[in-house]
C-alpha cells in the first residue's frame, strides 16, 4: 500500500499553509469567548433614568424610571445623591430610597426636593450606593447605568 505524497512543488509553501490554518482556527476559537462578556454586560445592569422633572409644592419633583436587570430582586436600594445648581454648587445632599426593585420589572419612583425650583437644578450626582440589599457587595455599583431624558444631568 503506497502513501499519497505531496507534490514537491508544495514543499516550500507548507510552513505558510500551517501558519495560515492555525491562525484561522485560533480566530474561530476566540470569537465566541469575546462575544459572551459583551452580552453579559448588556444584560447585567441597574438602569436609572431621570425621566421627568416637574414643579411640586414650591419645590421640584424628580421622576425616575428604574430597571433592575442584575439577575436577582433587590429588597432595598438607596442612593446618596448630591443636587447641584445650574452654577455647579451643591445645593443639598440626600438619600433617594428606591425601595424594592424586582428583577426584570421596570419601576417608577418620585422624589421631591422641597424649596428648590426645578429651573435651578443643574445636575443630580449619584455620590454613593448607600444600600443595595439582595445582591453581593458591589453588584449595584458595578451595574449602575445612568441616563436622563431631561435638561438636568444625572451623573455618577
Amino acid at each position: 500500500m503506497s502513501r499519497p505524497s505531496l507534490p514537491t512543488r508544495l514543499y516550500p509553501a507548507l510552513p505558510f499553509l500551517v501558519l495560515l490554518t492555525a491562525g484561522a482556527v485560533s480566530a474561530q476559537e476566540t470569537a465566541p469567548t469575546n462575544a459572551a462578556p459583551a452580552e453579559e454586560a448588556a444584560v447585567s445592569a441597574l438602569s436609572i433614568e431621570l425621566n421627568d422633572v416637574t414643579p411640586a409644592d414650591g419645590g421640584c419633583r424628580l421622576t425616575f424610571l428604574v430597571q433592575n436587570a442584575l439577575g436577582s430582586d433587590l429588597t432595598n436600594l438607596a442612593l446618596e445623591t448630591a443636587v447641584l445648581t445650574t452654577e455647579g454648587q451643591v445645593q443639598q445632599v440626600t438619600l433617594f430610597d428606591f425601595g424594592d426593585l424586582p428583577d426584570q420589572r421596570p419601576r417608577v419612583r418620585q422624589f421631591d426636593l422641597p424649596d428648590l425650583p426645578c429651573e435651578s437644578v443643574g445636575q443630580v450626582l449619584v455620590n454613593d450606593v448607600a444600600s443595595c440589599e439582595g445582591l453581593e457587595t458591589g453588584a449595584c455599583e458595578a451595574g449602575l447605568v445612568l441616563s436622563t431624558r431631561t435638561d438636568i444631568g444625572l451623573i455618577g
